[in-house]
């Protein structure tokens, strides 16, 4: 890798941390990044999810005000999140690397239309509070399946990744809160945890190229404490499109090679 690429994969780091505090999907500019400079599909999403973890962790922080009084809620929803994401980085290191390489163009694609479905969920999240279950707070009575769905979405996470803070934007602001703010905090953490075990998981056992995961740790590092503190004033349709654009030519770029 030339210092150019290394400045590259910095940058995107950057760009990637940022993404994840406010929106949840960098994961469709980092990937296909590293395709470009040549890294094999698999080791380039390991070393990927390693570096973008500190990212996550700063961002959660960041949101530290609207985590206040979800102790309870977070252990719960966070034990699912890792046990569905040690089982996606299982199936990514057990299944045969062909078969990772068939499911990216698709993978892709499914974050590509996450990020696009986000505004609309969003905005039907907020005209859908039924009146009388609705806490002062915003927080809304949880149901049955917004556990096993967090699962679900720890194994997307721990496959790939790309667009599981959209999923999981969409799925607690059905099942968790009409407050956005609050919602996008326990995203953070819930991300945290499945990229946070994954990637320890794929340190000790997959092979990840060590300085792409140090430039995108270090890069994602920064872009989280900006994105945390500085992320909510960015027009999110200007940080939507820039994810949406990137991806659509990754989704075209992948098919054609």
């Amino acid at each position: 890798m030339t210092p150019g690429d290394s400045l590259l994969v910095l940058a995107a780091g950057v760009a990637a941390g940022v993404i994840n505090s406010v929106v949840g999907s960098a994961t469709l500019l980092t990937f296909p990044l590293l395709l470009s400079l040549g890294v094999p599909p698999v080791v380039a999403n390991v070393s990927n999810n390693i570096g973008l973890v500190p990212g996550a962790l700063f961002g959660a922080v960041a949101y530290r005000r609207e985590l206040a009084g979800q102790r309870s809620r977070l252990l719960r929803w966070g034990l699912a999140a890792v046990a569905g994401s040690l089982l996606g980085s299982v199936l990514l290191l057990a299944l045969p690397s062909d078969a990772f390489e068939a499911v990216v163009p698709a993978l892709v694609l499914l974050g590509v239309g996450l990020v696009v479905a986000g505004p609309p969920v969003s905005r039907w999240v907020a005209r859908r509070a039924p009146e009388g279950r609705v806490a002062s707070d915003g927080i809304l009575p949880e149901p049955r399946w917004l556990s096993p769905a967090v699962v679900g979405t720890g194994v997307y996470g721990g496959y790939f990744g790309a667009a599981q803070g959209v999923m999981l934007i969409a799925l607690l602001g059905v099942g968790y809160s009409t407050d956005l703010h609050r919602v996008n905090a326990v995203k953070n953490a819930l991300a945290a945890a499945i990229n946070g075990v994954a990637g320890l998981l794929f340190a000790l056992v997959a092979d990840v190229d060590w300085w792409i995961a140090l430039l995108l740790a270090v890069g994602s590092g920064l872009g989280g404490i900006l994105g945390g503190s500085y992320g909510r004033r960015l027009p999110p349709t200007v940080l939507r499109g820039l994810v949406v654009a990137v991806g659509l030519a990754a989704f075209v770029s992948i098919l054609v090679t």
